[in-house]
């Protein structure tokens, strides 16, 4: 995909991978509309950045039509969409379980990303164009210790996205799964204060590198899942 003049949609891009990515793609000749749950810190990244700000919950239907009522009143089509917007599920061995707690990480993590694909599916089928880049986990790849709400979470977005191929590469819409492993951010943080990198661990900027890299090959082809790893994290 040549990104000059194209438009795309990111979640949860107002920090982290998601900022990074719209970055990466507007140097790359892009334009992007990012949204968030902070209107505050959201407008300020957009301001830098200089793209849209939608202020958004993705977990919120009525949020999720908005957003693309928003999105297409400021651009003609829509090219790409980046599903990045996640949770976190805590800690929690299985005698530790809350619904409560699991449903509120499955709205955002599962069910937001899944109605945000959605609608993007309906206007990718009547182009016959488009990508969904979702952004699951290492999580996605192999369950751990206390991490039944979180992985379990990626795990159903790595089973969507593959039903999501199947159902649009008759239409000749790519949908990639990127899974990054730990990584530098404020992902987790209560207080969303983004964590700085040690040399020999992840960044942000390695995970966009991956998505616009993926998103960058020709519309020929595509890559089903790549998983990103720290070289020697140690």
């Amino acid at each position: 995909m040549n990104f000059q003049g194209t438009h795309h949609l990111i979640t949860g891009g107002s920090s982290g991978i998601g900022k990074a990515t719209a970055k990466l793609l507007i140097e790359n000749g892009a334009r992007v509309a990012i949204t968030g749950r902070d209107e505050a810190k959201l407008r300020r990244v957009a301001s830098e950045l200089d793209c849209l700000a939608i202020h958004a919950d993705v977990a919120q239907p009525a949020d999720v039509e908005r957003t693309y009522d928003e999105f297409l009143a400021h651009y003609p089509r829509l090219d790409g969409l980046v599903n990045n917007a996640g949770i976190g599920g805590g800690w929690a061995s299985i005698e530790e379980l809350d619904i409560e707690a699991m449903r509120a990480v499955y709205d955002v993590n599962v069910f937001g990303a899944a109605m945000m694909g959605a609608r993007a599916a309906q206007l990718f089928k009547a182009q016959a164009a488009g990508c969904i880049v979702n952004i699951a986990s290492t999580a996605a790849l192999k369950g751990y210790a206390k991490g039944t709400v979180y992985s379990s979470s990626k795990w159903a977005l790595r089973g969507m996205t593959q039903c999501w191929q199947a159902d649009l590469r008759p239409f000749n819409v790519r949908v990639i799964l990127v899974n990054p492993s730990e990584v530098a951010t404020a992902f987790g943080d209560q207080e969303r204060v983004e964590r700085h990198a040690a040399a020999n661990k992840l960044r942000s900027e390695e995970i966009a590198h991956a998505i616009v890299g993926a998103m960058a090959m020709d519309p020929r082809g595509f890559i089903p899942e790549l998983a990103v790893f720290a070289t020697n994290p140690w």
